[in-house]
């Protein structure tokens, strides 16, 4: 019975010194250099690249009817439809960078609804990667919120997940 007891408490003590695998990822770093962000900054500019050149387009449509209701009010005698016509160029202005300012509202929340499903599946690779990895904890820590204040260089996972990542998403 005391053998017993001996192994037991050796097993106890045994068990309880092992440690747990931790190790921490940059995860502002990760999708940053991960090359589904990159693609989508891409896409994202292309399309800004192309509402830049509409808006630019529709204002100068617009400064050129400015320019003939100017000649046309130049030429006119009668003040109240001159204030009419000011009043019509006033509205179609208003009306012009409302549009300008929704489609460029949409163009981000495009980009922030997309950019959250990276975020979403880098989340979900870390953890898949830390499972099937053997890992007790990783730890999450960025330029803005640094969770980790320390960590031994070979418990930074973060190159090996960035490279990770996108070689499974390049599949």
């Amino acid at each position: 019975m005391k053998k017993f007891s001996i192994v037991v408490l050796a097993l106890i003590a045994f068990t309880s010194c092992q440690q747990q695998k931790i190790a921490y990822v940059d995860t502002g770093k990760v999708i940053n250099d991960i090359e589904m962000k990159k693609a989508l900054e891409d896409k994202f500019k292309q399309k800004e690249a192309t509402l830049t050149q509409k808006t630019d387009s529709l204002k100068m449509a617009f400064q050129a009817e400015v320019q003939e209701a100017s000649v046309i009010a130049s030429k006119m005698k009668n003040q109240e439809k001159i204030q009419q016509l000011s009043q019509t160029f006033q509205q179609k202005e208003q009306m012009l960078q409302r549009q300008i300012q929704t489609e460029q509202q949409n163009l981000a929340n495009g980009y922030r609804t997309e950019i959250d499903s990276v975020i979403s599946n880098v989340k979900t690779f870390v953890k898949d990667y830390g499972a099937s990895n053997g890992y007790d904890f990783i730890l999450g820590t960025s330029d803005n919120t640094a969770s980790v204040m320390y960590g031994k260089d070979a418990s930074d996972l973060t190159e090996e997940i960035t490279k990770a990542f996108d070689a499974k998403n390049k599949k």
